[in-house]
Formats: C-alpha cells, structure tokens, sequence
C-alpha cells in the first residue's frame, strides 16, 4: 500500500526501480485554490500518481506535461485558472489560479537523486528541512536550518510558520518548499473518547502516542496500531517531549493521572494543551495546579472545556470537536 504523505520517497523508489518520475509543486496561489503553496504530486512513466496538486481539477493536464519533461529532461512552469464550475465541484466557494513548477527526477535540469535522497533521509530522521529552488536557474538547496546566511533564515521562518512560499534573497527570487517532521499528539488517558480521536489525528496527519498506565485501557485491542506508553504521564511525556508541533490532550479525567501529565504540557512548547472536563472540574483543576506553583497565565493555555463548543454528546463526537480545536489551535492560533 502506498502512503500517500511519501511523496518524494514514492518518487525515489520509482527511479531507483528503473521507473522515470517527475515531481510537480504548487509554487503560487491565487483565490480559493485547492492546495497550498509546497503541495506535491508524483507522477510515474506508468501513470501512477501520489499526492495532489489541486482537487483533481489539473492534474490530468499536469500529468501530460510531467510525461513530456520525463522524456525531454526539461523544468515546467505551469498556470492554471480553476473555474467557478470545477471549483464547485472540488467542494470550493469560488474559483481561483495556481502556479505548478514540473521537474523530472535525476534527469536533465530536473532535481538531481543526489538532492532527493538527501531530502527523504532527512524526513526519515524526522528533521526540519527546506527545499529552496531558484526557478530561474534551476539551482536547488537543501537547507538543514542551522546556518545564518540570509536564505537559510528566510527558510528557518518559512518551517516556523510552516508555509512554503517564495522569498527574495540578494536579487535571487527562491521557493521554499517546506518539509517539516510530522506533527505529534499525546493522548494521556486511554478513554473510551481516546479510540476514535486518536484515529482521527492519524488521519490528519499527526503521530499518536496514547498513555495510560492501566493496562486494561491501553490495550492493543483498544489502540490497534497506535504507540502506546503505560508509563505514568509525567514519565510518558517527558520521553515524548512535547514541542511546538505537538499537542497534549487529557482525557482520564482522573486527576492522578491528567495532573502529572499537564503539569509536563503546561512547561514544555506544546501548541495545543487540552483536558477533559465541566466548568466545575476546569475550577478545581485550576486551583490544584495554582497550588502547583503555575502562573494564571500558564494555566490559561489549557483548552476546557476541552473541543469547540458543537453540542458534541456521544464519544465520537467529542472527538470530532477535540479534533476541531487542535486543528484550529495549529492554524489560527490567534483564536486562543
């Protein structure tokens, strides 16, 4: 099965198997356009596609540029409008335009295998990479973020904000097509609301690990594929360590339990620090950890009642609406 996610390591097992490929990027947007600058699609001399570049408007018409560039070796800059009518048709209000740049890979003036493998064994390792191509000259960079030089720090910002884009750097127009590790969540209490929300994170792309030191919730059974820790909280999360990628969620409402864990949470650069519970419980949670020696305002990032305000009733729909405001916390942080 492919993953869908891996798209310049589906693009290099395709080449290293002796299978031409060709990588296409959305560089620039313009309205409501289906995917966001850095956006990837991988296209196979067989016609295997991975990734998208759009709802599924352009990439016919991408693909058939893509098998061009394969065989002449050529960069292409494409433009595309995407009308009102398919617009509606890929869920959109409106219509807008997008910027797609097509390279072959290994191949002619395309990304060299040097670059890619280079870019792939850093995403295994889970490092903060940016890709940075000047269109002009086809001249590519891998930039590991630990330099000082102009690019580098115009890269270093693009990861931060998580936001592939062009910058100007000393007269050379760069796109930064950022690669940052996955985003992380920590699931403290393997409650019945713990099942379908960490299944949920997965499919948004977060990397779940649910903790629970009562072995009879943080069961296989329960959890099937998913990391688990019976460690105590305050242990379990410390090892996980929680940066400005990830999220905290505490969902035991068990003080015992939830406490050491938020007591982690509220110290380290989580984005998003959530906990079950009612107004009353949020109360006496607030005392206990002013008791603890944290701040009203180190107090105040915790999210609880945990999720966005749906009604949510039944177990899955509290999940939904967790799920909701994690997301909400990792893109329009100045909500909270």
């Amino acid at each position: 099965m492919i993953d869908h996610d891996a798209i310049p390591e589906t693009a290099l097992q395709w080449v290293e198997s002796g299978t031409p490929a060709a990588l296409a990027t959305v560089i620039e947007t313009w309205g409501s356009a289906p995917r966001q600058p850095g956006a990837l699609l991988a296209i196979s001399a067989k016609g295997e596609l991975v990734g998208s570049v759009s709802g599924g408007c352009v990439e016919s018409a991408v693909a058939a540029e893509a098998f061009e560039a394969m065989e002449e070796g050529d960069c292409r800059l494409l433009e595309f409008g995407v009308s009102d009518d398919d617009a509606f048709a890929v869920g959109l209000a409106c219509g807008g335009r997008i910027q797609v740049f097509v390279e072959p890979v290994g191949t002619g003036e395309g990304v060299p295998l040097a670059i890619l493998r280079a870019l792939v064994e850093a995403r295994a390792e889970r490092a903060r990479t940016v890709l940075a191509t000047d269109l002009e000259t086809r001249e590519r960079r891998l930039l590991a973020l630990c330099d000082d030089d102009p690019l580098t720090e115009a890269a270093r910002g693009a990861a931060d904000a998580d936001r592939s884009g062009f910058a100007e750097i000393e007269g050379r127009r760069w796109f930064l097509a950022v690669h940052n590790p996955p985003l992380r969540m920590a699931i403290i209490g393997a409650a019945h609301i713990a099942q379908p929300l960490s299944r949920m994170a997965m499919m948004t792309g977060f990397d779940v690990t649910v903790i629970d030191p009562r072995e009879s919730f943080s069961s296989e059974v329960r959890f099937p594929d998913m990391a688990l820790s019976r460690d105590w909280p305050d242990v379990a999360l410390n090892t996980f360590g929680p940066d400005t990628r990830s999220a905290v969620v505490c969902l035991s409402h068990d003080p015992k339990i939830d406490d050491p864990g938020l007591h982690v949470a509220l110290r380290s650069q989580a984005f998003y620090v959530g906990a079950l519970g009612s107004r009353r419980t949020a109360a006496k949670r607030a005392d206990r950890l002013a008791e603890a020696g944290f701040t009203p305002e180190k107090i105040a990032r915790i999210d609880a009642p945990i999720g966005l305000d749906i009604g949510a009733k039944s177990p899955a729909e509290i999940a939904v609406a967790v799920m909701a405001r994690v997301v909400e916390a990792l893109r329009k942080p100045e909500t909270r």
